[in-house]
């Protein structure tokens, strides 16, 4: 059993780390067995994300004065916390597929971006495209436009071309 000043210190960290990320699901995992929870701190982590599996009133006090603190007060039940700073989409595919598998893994709450979002937003949130994915298309979009310009200023030299190649061969201009 911990004593109170090892206490003092995880609530510590745990307040630290829910300070540095904006993306915060707070799940239950109940009758998880030691290979299931071992892919799930895999799938996790391969999303750029962290899992701890907390006690209910420690990450209460930690949550004090954060943005996590609704999410996080008067939690029942076994508790863990999978938070990133970085891409919340892929940490939300990476859990919900995770959840698919294993149904006794559930979501409890989230937060995405310092906002708090509901249980069935997180599903929403998984079947987005990634950011990647996002700025791929953007540029796709923002390029599109110049390409379209280029083949169009292109073609006038070509068919010019084409078309003197034509008169040359038909005979069609006299000297």
């Amino acid at each position: 059993m911990k004593n109170k000043d090892d206490k003092k210190k995880d609530v510590e960290a745990l307040r630290k780390e829910l300070e540095a990320s904006k993306n915060l699901f707070v799940t239950g995992y109940e009758k998880l067995r030691v290979e299931q929870d071992f892919e799930l701190r895999k799938a996790v982590r391969a999303s750029g994300g962290k899992y701890r599996v907390v006690k209910n009133n420690l990450a209460a006090k930690a949550s004090e004065g954060t943005p996590s603190e609704p999410v996080l007060k008067d939690l029942k039940g076994m508790t863990s916390l999978a938070y990133t700073a970085g891409d919340p989409v892929a940490l939300a595919k990476a859990l919900t597929a995770y959840a698919k598998a294993n149904p006794t893994f559930t979501f409890k709450a989230g937060i995405v971006e310092g906002r708090v979002i509901e249980v069935k937003a997180i599903s929403d949130l998984a079947s987005m495209p990634s950011k990647e994915q996002i700025f791929a298309k953007m540029l796709f979009l923002i390029n599109a436009p110049a390409q379209r310009l280029a083949t169009t200023i292109n073609a006038v030299g070509r068919n010019l071309a084409v078309v003197i190649d034509q008169g040359t061969k038909e005979n069609k201009f006299k000297s």
